[in-house]
């Protein structure tokens, strides 16, 4: 399939007379989303200790389509939070809808009651009432904020936090720019969700064809007939495609130009915010190295990439220094390569680059079934070296409903062994003996392994430098080193064709009790992706570490990308008391059930 431009002639030029007409910013956008400004520094904020949030329905237009939307003191995206570290805040939040309403503060550290999701740490906020969250700020970095009821959050119920540390900041930077990137449908979310219940690739545009077949592109005929045979879909990279969705940054359309403005050689830092609901993109800047100093709000060693995938609500910082008294372009391609959002990084507005076409799409390969034979180069990322499945082996999956092990696992993910499998089928219940099979288990993956040297679907083969989490080291020496008290295996488990997710087989309100931990606990958790779509899995109030083979400098994150077939492990102490949602952050797995309930309870109510 070739190359494909996302933008006509007549869109760039519109997109460039737009900004450099200055025009007045639409009453549907917040200050701190306006193009063209030179940084955060100059741009209003809510800030200081009390601040007051109205949630409602309004309207907004994107590239000239008007649609309706949920925002926040009447913008689309949220008002941007600009707090600091060691503050008290005090929220109060007047929802004005006709229905339930709730913000979640996605990556903060807070007490359960203030997590902000319904049913699981609060009642929510009924319609035409308020509520005030109460908290301590007790960490600095980049984060946001959402609706955590029904699908407010893809309505545009999203905005930006960044906390500035309690000192001097330890990233050098000259200015900053916050880039949200979004998705956004004119149909009503709960539309798109019908139509996926009744066709899993209702949205899949790219499709393989019989006149690609004679061309020689994609599979050749014994892949697709071995394919088919397995009722497997090697171009269903993602649910919800460019098809339904228009990409934005800062609540900008494509054509709209938004602008960052930076002098020739400033260290500029950019804050990614993945506010997208089913959306991973994949962010370059044609002509710039990326340096990530910042993942999930806490800080990174420096690592230079040309390239990196942001999962659902990922956050990362970027240092670029641009050299030329020229325009960048931004592109955040969706990871399917069926759009784009696109941004311009220049020295004064109205400026454009060069906006790249979209690229090949990328096929799912056996790898992405969680069969990686040895000595095979079919993954998706099979330029990367493969690593065997991280810590779970052998374990006892009567305890708690899940695996569970006395010793202490390396810190190594290539030191494991591969995990015990009995045999190649694609269903077999002996390959996952905790997982409960039934209609919303469509495969068991027959050779999982450690999928953290990856850089996402698609991008193994780019000829550049993508990141990976392996790449990733923490600045700060982890809070806790402690080796793991026990091990715990959690299997992501769905079925494409009837539109079912779940973990273990079992989706939430199939869930009758939390998966328990105990205050101060330190515990191993494998994820095992046995599906063949990546799934950023969520856990509120805590950070954990990935095992990477970083030691005591693991990175920390609060979401995590498990790639398709694989497995990613993370260390977790369970420090916060309650009740905490633990969920893939793609809104409509949530939503058809890949969420439980994590409850950590003091020692004293062991059973």
């Amino acid at each position: 399939m070739p190359t494909r431009s996302f933008f006509d002639r007549r869109s760039l030029l519109r997109g460039g007379a737009l900004a450099g007409a200055g025009l007045a910013l639409p009453r549907w956008l917040p200050a701190w989303a306006r193009s063209g400004s030179a940084g955060l520094a100059p741009l209003p904020a809510l800030s200081g200790e009390d601040i007051a949030l109205t949630i409602a329905r309004q309207r907004m237009t994107i590239d000239g389509r008007h649609s309706h939307a949920v925002g926040v003191n009447g913008t689309v995206p949220a008002p941007l939070l600009r707090l600091r570290e060691g503050q008290r805040l005090r929220v109060t939040v007047q929802n004005d809808l006709d229905e339930q309403s709730s913000i979640h503060w996605h990556g903060l550290l807070l007490p359960a009651e203030m997590d902000g999701v319904p049913g699981v740490s609060f009642p929510g906020i009924p319609a035409r009432s308020s509520f005030v969250y109460d908290f301590p700020i007790v960490q600095a970095g980049t984060y946001w904020y959402h609706s955590h009821s029904g699908m407010q959050e893809q309505e545009g119920l999203y905005g930006p936090i960044v906390i500035d540390p309690s000192g001097p900041d330890r990233i050098a930077f000259d200015r900053e720019h916050v880039l949200v990137l979004s998705d956004h449908t004119d149909g009503h979310p709960h539309q798109v969700f019908r139509r996926l219940k009744q066709q899993g690739g209702y949205f899949n545009y790219q499709k393989q064809t019989l006149a690609g077949l004679l061309r020689g592109e994609d599979q050749s005929l014994a892949e697709r007939l071995h394919w088919g045979a397995m009722r497997m879909d090697p171009t269903d990279i993602a649910d919800v495609t460019g098809a339904a969705y228009r990409y934005l940054v800062n609540g900008h359309g494509v054509a709209d130009n938004w602008t960052a403005l930076f002098r020739p050689g400033e260290r500029v830092r950019l804050r990614f915010v993945n506010a997208g609901t089913m959306t991973f993109f994949n962010i370059r800047i044609p002509g710039l190295p990326l340096t990530i100093v910042q993942a999930d709000g806490q800080d990174v060693r420096p690592v230079t990439v040309d390239e990196f995938q942001m999962g659902t609500a990922e956050t990362y910082d970027v240092i670029v220094t641009p050299p030329d008294d020229r325009a960048y372009t931004i592109v955040a391609e969706s990871m399917d390569r069926s759009g784009m959002a696109r941004a311009t990084l220049a020295p004064r507005p109205g400026m454009t680059a060069e906006v790249p076409p979209l690229r090949r799409r990328p096929l799912a390969t056996m790898k992405d079934m969680g069969m990686d034979m040895p000595g095979s180069a079919a993954g998706s990322d099979a330029a990367a070296p493969d690593h065997a499945a991280t810590g779970h082996a052998g374990m006892d999956h009567a305890a708690m409903g899940h695996a569970a092990m006395g010793h202490a696992p390396s810190s190594d993910p290539a030191a494991a062994p591969a995990p015990e499998r009995h045999s190649m089928a694609m269903r077999d219940p002996a390959n996952a003996p905790g997982v409960t099979m039934g209609p919303g288990v469509q495969t068991i993956a027959p050779m999982p392994v450690d999928r953290t040297d990856s850089p996402g679907q698609g991008l193994a083969d780019v000829g550049h430098r993508v990141l990976t989490y392996r790449d990733l080291v923490a600045v700060d020496r982890n809070p806790d080193v402690r080796a793991p008290d026990r091990s715990l295996e959690i299997h992501l488990t769905g079925n494409m064709e009837r539109y079912m997710w779940s973990f273990d087989g079992v989706k939430l309100s199939d869930a009758r009790e939390p998966i328990p931990f105990l205050e101060g606990e330190r515990v191993r958790v494998t994820l095992v992706n046995d599906t063949m779509m990546g799934h950023p899995i969520h856990l509120h109030g805590h950070f954990f570490e990935l095992v990477t083979g970083k030691g005591a400098h693991a990175p920390r994150k609060h979401t995590l990308v498990v790639q398709p077939g694989g497995t990613a492990t993370f260390d977790l102490t369970a420090d916060a008391l309650g009740d905490w949602a633990f969920h893939c952050h793609l809104l409509l797995h949530m939503h058809a059930g890949m969420m439980r309930v994590v409850g950590v309870r003091p020692r004293g109510d062991a059973a």
